[in-house]
């Protein structure tokens, strides 16, 4: 099959021919209809995932249909159009047990410790699991965002963040996952504040119902955001992965304030330095968000399907597989549009 695929961490990578992959009994083959670009792809191609081998093909958020189902698959057949969340989680732990899918100990994801959804087939393991029916009113390029970037922000800010109506949330980063949670927070009733340093991000963080946008290469971005808020958000979603928008995070919470931290820290963003003092005397939180389980999709769709949420508004482009790799360079560089890259098989 044809895939995109890299040799050597953060040198180009091309498309080529890679074998099919083989179908496990607990798993399934899906036909990648439309994939998307993520910047946790980016960070799997430089080689910030210690879980990834070489040569690989990065992808983890799609939308296809199933060819194929392994021996013990009971719920699906074949035929089926699918996403499932990056997260495969195994079913059968204490974690799983408990509901929480997104944090099994014992997850693979496709496009890290196995090859990934920038090809035209992918294997999603425990099918049973993990497989989502995605509604015939949801489009290949929305629904290729949905097992990531979109499904992300809505726990983020949902069952994570507590979001509500009156609220002032702030969101810092407003790439694909940052414009997901200005979208979630809007529908919840909040009052929401975007911060980025890309004019065509906050333009469209905008359209999607921010009451108040902050270029942060302006400076001044805390005193900005406190005046926009009252004195501090009630919860703020860091969306981007700096060490430094986590401690500017805190600072921006009032007291008994949220901060959901979703961006993937790495480098030298790994282990930041947190005001622990500020934590405790005002009775923050600290929360992390790691995905989405495939049993709370339904929720999401229903939303999506009934108009509250509009996730196709954060499509930014679509191209061709043969142009995924030049996608995924473009990220070494700052963002030239805003919305997100999907790329159609």
């Amino acid at each position: 099959m044809r895939a995109v695929v890299f040799d050597v961490f953060g040198q180009a990578p091309h498309v080529g021919e890679v074998d099919e992959p083989p179908c496990p009994p607990h798993a399934a083959v899906v036909a990648v209809r439309a994939t998307g670009v993520c910047r946790s792809d980016w960070h799997a191609w430089h080689g910030h995932d210690d879980t990834v081998s070489l040569p690989h093909v990065p992808g983890h958020e799609f939308v296809g249909s199933v060819v194929a189902v392994g021996a013990d698959v009971r719920g699906w057949s074949g035929g089926e159009r699918v996403t499932a969340p990056f997260v495969n989680a195994c079913g059968t732990c204490s974690t799983c047990r408990d509901g929480r899918h997104s944090i099994c100990p014992h997850q693979t994801q496709p496009g890290f410790d196995r090859l990934g959804s920038f090809a035209e087939r992918v294997v999603v393991h425990h099918a049973d699991v993990n497989l989502v029916a995605v509604p015939d009113g949801v489009d290949d390029a929305t629904a290729a965002g949905l097992g990531c970037r979109f499904a992300t922000a809505y726990r983020a800010v949902g069952a994570r963040g507590r979001a509500a109506a009156g609220e002032h949330v702030v969101v810092l980063g407003c790439g694909g996952v940052g414009l997901a949670a200005v979208v979630v927070a809007v529908a919840r009733g909040a009052q929401v504040v975007a911060v980025d340093v890309s004019a065509a991000a906050l333009d469209l963080a905008r359209t999607l119902g921010a009451s108040v946008t902050v270029d942060a290469s302006g400076g001044d971005v805390v005193e900005r955001v406190r005046a926009a808020t009252d004195g501090g958000a009630h919860l703020v979603v860091e969306a981007l992965g700096r060490a430094s928008l986590l401690r500017q995070g805190i600072t921006l919470l009032r007291p008994g304030g949220r901060h959901v931290q979703v961006g993937l820290l790495a480098g030298d963003d790994a282990t930041p330095a947190v005001d622990v003092g500020r934590v405790v005397a005002l009775e923050l939180e600290l929360l992390g968000s790691h995905g989405m389980s495939a049993h709370e999709y339904p929720a999401m769709l229903a939303e999506i399907a009934a108009g509250t949420l509009d996730a196709s508004s954060l499509v930014g482009r679509t191209v061709g597989l043969d142009d995924a790799p030049a996608a995924l360079a473009a990220m070494d560089g700052p963002a030239t549009g805003a919305g997100t890259t999907v790329v159609v098989l």
